[in-house]
């Protein structure tokens, strides 16, 4: 069975910035602490999962669907510095280094492409594992589709099926976009239902299965909880629909075109000497030589690896 690899690549972005130091620059000064994140646990991705297949889904810009129908949609978030914004071209251009499909769109987030290639994916009878920290694609588990919230950069994820899903929230996967009408969602600048938390919510879905079911039967529920959720009724099926994914995108890449082989090893070697990555660069070398990288990548021993890295920070030793 194949295997899918699908990745929230802002997530990984942001998660790279915000753990490696902004300190790391060349020697010409050019920074690039998010460049170095996403390469080392895009190494680290490869060697853990060994997929068959592999997709960055990315983010195109603001006005989305969402957004156009909620202008406060993800209001609220810290203003993220202009130097993470420099290194996504570079980062792209890292990802094409390696021979990698990546995929957006500006009228949808990079959820919907995970929900549309796993749904894609799943259908024609592959396995998938999606790598991202929005709790929305917990809505997309299955027993064929997984989802892995990286910790540690790529060392010691935390994969989420549908039983793992039911024990930590209570609720199960399709169950998700309600549960985030009624606790809200304040990374997504959502309310929900104020006062209702975890707990009530899952309490709540457990016994009614949906939102339309909670509603369906307000006479039966308590008095402090019902009023509550008949005050903000409009406000939490507006939540249950901003955390609903679209699945049925019209693929921009075909499942076929996602596949891994003959990668070209040269262009990302040449790259990684660019950035001064030099211990990137000898993880890349010593990957491609595993039974996995001999199958998957394209093999030049004459490859160079020109100039030093640059010295980094013990906070590294995550990656």
């Amino acid at each position: 069975m194949d295997h899918l690899i699908l990745i929230d690549g802002h997530h990984l972005m942001y998660r790279a910035f915000y753990a490696i130091p902004e300190t790391l620059k060349t020697a010409a000064g050019e920074q690039t602490n998010a460049v170095y994140g996403v390469a080392s646990m895009l190494l680290s991705i490869l060697k853990a999962e060994e997929p068959d297949r592999l997709l960055f889904c990315f983010d195109a810009g603001e006005e989305t669907f969402r957004h156009q129908e909620n202008a406060t949609y993800k209001e609220g978030r810290a203003e993220t510095p202009d130097s993470f914004y420099l290194q996504i071209p570079r980062i792209l251009q890292l990802i094409d280094a390696f021979g990698i499909q990546h995929v957006s769109d500006l009228q949808f987030e990079a959820d919907d492409f995970l929900c549309t290639y796993a749904r894609a994916a799943q259908s024609a009878g592959m396995r998938v594992t999606i790598i991202t920290g929005d709790r929305d694609a917990l809505q997309l588990a299955t027993e064929k589709i997984c989802i892995a919230i990286p910790h540690k950069a790529y060392q010691q994820p935390e994969y989420l099926g549908p039983a793992e899903i039911l024990a930590k929230y209570g609720v199960r996967p399709d169950q998700i976009a309600s549960y985030k009408g009624l606790t809200g969602d304040a990374s997504d600048n959502l309310s929900g239902v104020k006062g209702i938390g975890p707990k009530t919510a899952a309490m709540l879905l457990q016994q009614y299965q949906t939102l339309e079911g909670v509603y369906a039967h307000l006479d039966a529920i308590r008095p402090s909880v019902r009023e509550k959720l008949a005050r903000d009724r409009e406000q939490a099926f507006f939540c249950e629909r901003m955390a609903t994914l679209v699945c049925d995108i019209a693929l921009p890449k075909s499942l076929e075109e996602l596949r891994l082989h003959d990668l070209p090893l040269e262009p990302a070697l040449t790259l990684f000497s660019e950035f001064e990555f030099l211990t990137l660069g000898k993880r890349l070398e010593s990957f491609a030589k595993t039974p996995y990288g001999l199958q998957h990548f394209h093999w030049d021993s004459s490859a160079p690896i020109r100039s030093d890295e640059t010295k980094v920070k013990q906070q590294l030793s995550l990656f």
